[in-house]
């Protein structure tokens, strides 16, 4: 039995009673759903936000990785019971302006001190090249405001989006989301997002030789963002996955119940939900994820091509280790994000059509066939895509584009390094010949 197996198994078993005499008692209840939707309504009294907050059980099992970026000021949105909100006026927000103001005076030193070294004449044009990536990995620092905290709204809207599901999948299912697992795993994300960022400087200190210890210090939070929004991203498609996992099991459910076409057509509205919630992950972090993927490009393309040609001019050392370092680790990086998304749309697509696919449709009545129809209708003209907002869908594709790209840029490189390493070579054989020349008439002019 493995682990979805484990959990589906214990997320199905949480109460004694008859799941559908838990989903009448709580259906007593008014619906306060919808006023979830907006992060900035206050519509809701005390008692509807603590039955929300009380469900919320993504909230409690993720809730370590919500403060870390709070602490981090990357995503300053607040908490409160039962909703999320985002407040330019915050005193989170005012916390992110405060440690954001403090990096930035200490990433500019650096920024411009890498600068100083790029900038150092008589250079090879390969160490010009890939003394870049220094200076690229610090510029999400300074884009963070128009990438993360414009976006802010977007991400409460978001979490409220989560907290409202679960709430309807209890209403629906009569079972509570329950997230085994998930706690230790945003926990052990934190602490290994933090670690790896500082252990990469590290290493990078002792294989490059311009690096020095005190540069490293501006990249250890950086480094660090980029390792937690991978481990958000991750979460959050893990999560997706298990509630549609959840949901495509609890169909047969559905089936036996006295009126299978209504609560068919009630699984259909979660499972619409749930796509929206996707779409709104990636337009949410639309901002953050597409500056990460531009950036992973550009700094594996370089490290790549340092590694590389110092490989051909001098043979394997500790400089084109850090280099490949670098490279595997942002490769790792994007295998991770999109390989968690093509499993996500992979859970909520084609495993949960074939669930449908499934039924058998001549034991069940009319409407219930046609409901079976209208849910394949809902994931054909609403498909489940992990999308950054229009600018690129994030699947196992994106991998081999990327790939296909790095390989198109290096191979314009090595072109480009061959042209400058042939115009070397001719102008230097003129200027011998001129020598060999002007010698020549002057040995002539002195007999």
């Amino acid at each position: 039995m493995d682990e979805y197996d484990r959990e589906s198994h214990a997320h199905n078993n949480v109460h004694h009673r008859n799941p559908h005499q838990q989903r009448a008692e709580y259906l007593k209840k008014p619906p306060i759903i919808q006023v979830a939707e907006s992060p900035e309504g206050s519509v809701m009294d005390q008692s509807q936000a603590e039955i929300l907050h009380h469900h919320d059980n993504f909230y409690h099992t993720t809730k370590s990785l919500l403060i870390l970026f709070q602490i981090m000021g990357v995503m300053p949105i607040e908490r409160e019971v039962g909703r999320t909100t985002y407040r330019w006026t915050s005193a989170t927000n005012v916390w992110a302006y405060f440690i954001f103001s403090v990096e930035t005076i200490f990433v500019t030193i650096v920024f411009q001190e890498r600068l100083k070294l790029v900038l150092l004449p008589g250079k090879r044009f390969d160490e010009y090249i890939y003394a870049i990536i220094f200076i690229s990995i610090l510029i999400p620092h300074f884009l963070l405001p128009i990438g993360a905290w414009t976006n802010g709204s977007e991400v409460a809207k978001f979490k409220n989006m989560w907290t409202k599901f679960q709430y309807k999948y209890y209403c629906v299912t009569g079972t509570p989301v329950v997230f085994k697992n998930l706690s230790a795993i945003s926990y052990g994300l934190c602490v290994i997002s933090w670690l790896v960022g500082v252990l990469i400087m590290l290493a990078q200190f002792y294989l490059q030789p311009d690096m020095l210890l005190w540069h490293t210090y501006a990249y250890f939070h950086i480094l660090a963002m980029l390792n937690c929004l991978c481990s958000l991203w991750f979460i959050n498609c893990t999560a997706k996955g298990r509630a549609a996992r959840w949901l495509s099991e609890n169909l047969h459910n559905a089936l036996q119940s006295s009126d299978p076409a209504s609560r068919l057509a009630e699984y259909r509205d979660l499972w619409v939900d749930l796509s929206h919630m996707m779409q709104q992950l990636g337009k949410a972090y639309s901002g953050m994820y597409a500056m990460y993927l531009i950036l992973i490009l550009l700094t594996t393309v370089v490290a790549s091509y340092g590694c590389l040609t110092e490989i051909l001019d001098h043979g394997l050392s500790f400089k084109e280790a850090g280099l490949f370092l670098i490279a595997i680790y942002c490769m790792a990086l994007l295998f991770i994000i999109c390989n968690a998304g093509h499993q996500t749309t992979h859970k909520m697509g084609a495993e949960f059509r074939e669930r449908l696919l499934s039924v058998n449709i001549g034991a069940v009545d009319q409407r219930t066939r046609q409901e079976v129809n209208m849910f394949l209708t809902a994931i054909d003209k609403n498909p489940p895509i992990m999308n950054l907002n229009g600018y690129a869908n994030v699947n196992r594709k994106l991998i081999s584009s990327v790939i296909t790209s790095m390989a198109t840029y290096l191979v314009m490189l090595m072109q480009f390094r061959l042209s400058l390493m042939r115009n070397a070579a001719i102008a230097t054989r003129r200027a011998a010949i001129a020598n060999m020349t002007a010698m020549a008439e002057q040995q002539a002019v002195n007999h």
